[in-house]
């Protein structure tokens, strides 16, 4: 499974929202309503599934789903 797929299901998994709903170049907050709690716990899912080496907060700058798509494959050693 690549790492789109696998952040995908994070974001099912942590908002309960089906993957029809997650649009990549869309506002995480107007889309899907996302709240920095929910942001929060996808970063630790990511940071567990995937072994990727965030930072606290890194992914606060981001906006949309695909920003964090790409921050995370920096991020994940191959």
């Amino acid at each position: 499974m690549d790492v789109e797929a696998k952040i995908k299901k994070i974001f099912q998994r942590v908002l309960d929202v089906a993957p029809d709903d997650i649009k990549p170049d869309e506002s995480l907050v107007s889309s899907l309503g996302v709240d920095s709690t929910e942001l929060v716990e996808i970063t630790v899912g990511i940071k567990k599934e995937l072994n990727a080496l965030l930072t606290d907060g890194e992914l606060k700058k981001t906006h949309t789903f695909n920003e964090i798509v790409e921050i995370v494959k920096s991020k994940v050693s191959p």
